[in-house]
């Protein structure tokens, strides 16, 4: 009998443990050996992952879901959860657990990115079309899911890693009560620790994601209660009409009530906003 070499080995067990992890949703690593960069060719060891959830008839669609914790914590309640949601309608939903800025934008920001050439290079294993990949974020995770629409790039071609050679471009987006600007309206919280205790003008208009909306950005769907008054809702605001004035196909959904998290992500609020989004969604993919 011909024996195998370690190297087929290691290509069958790698396999094999990728196929585990879809069965079970167990995370898969965002970076090679947990080695993630910095920014200007410094590199550190991360945790950051994804966790994908397949929903048991796949309709080719999927979202990246980033959860929101003020970029100090990433929550739980919108994570799994909404995956699953999703999952109801034939979406498969992939948990990004990303790396906190503590102070460095770019942690989260190429967490994201990564996330989204990850799905779209592997869309076939994952019975995906890779034209229908979305992003859907929550409060300070609807900021990064912003920067994900405003701040993409269409991938490196001459790199060696197959993955930074896909497009970070999300193909539609879900924003949930989002900090969307680091300006006036902020979330202080958020701000602080994207960007440090005392950030320059400059980096609060880099990463004010309404001032860098074109022509190009995907369409996007935004959801926010009037009364909150943790993350306001003229974030939302803001960002619907930059998207109108460059005629992106948007919706924006004003919630009467439900404060931040529209009351622990239940009752007739959050079932509105998810009721519709998925309506927008539908209308658009035909």
């Amino acid at each position: 009998m011909r024996r195998f070499s370690r190297t087929a080995f290691a290509i069958i067990f790698a396999l094999a443990a990728t196929l585990s992890a879809q069965q079970s949703n167990e995370a898969i690593n965002l970076w090679p050996e947990g080695k993630a960069p910095l920014g200007s060719g410094n590199f550190e060891q991360t945790n950051a992952t994804i966790t994908v959830f397949h929903p048991e008839k796949p309709n080719g669609t999927a979202f990246v879901i980033t959860p929101g914790g003020g970029y100090g914590q990433v929550v739980k309640g919108e994570g799994a959860p909404i995956a699953k949601w999703l999952n109801t309608h034939g979406i498969t939903g992939i948990v990004l657990n990303y790396r906190l800025p503590k102070g460095n934008p770019l942690r989260p920001l190429l967490d994201v990115k990564r996330a989204l050439r990850m799905t779209r290079m592997r869309a076939t294993d994952w019975n995906l079309k890779a034209n229908r990949i979305g992003i859907i974020g929550f409060s300070a995770g609807g900021h990064l899911a912003s920067m994900a629409v405003t701040k993409y790039d269409l991938g490196k071609s001459k790199t060696t890693d197959p993955i930074q050679r896909q497009s970070s471009r999300p193909d539609f987006a879900i924003l949930v009560y989002p900090v969307i600007t680091m300006s006036e309206g902020t979330h202080k919280g958020s701000r602080r620790n994207l960007l440090g205790a005392e950030p320059g003008e400059d980096l609060i208009e880099l990463y004010s994601n309404e001032l860098h909306i074109t022509k190009r950005t995907p369409p996007t769907y935004l959801a926010h209660a009037i009364d909150d008054h943790v993350v306001l809702a003229s974030n939302s605001e803001k960002f619907h009409k930059a998207l109108v004035t460059k005629n992106v196909a948007s919706k924006y959904l004003p919630l009467p009530r439900g404060g931040h998290g529209l009351n622990g992500y239940k009752g007739p609020m959050w079932d509105a906003w998810q009721a519709q989004s998925m309506d927008w969604l539908n209308q658009l993919l035909k």
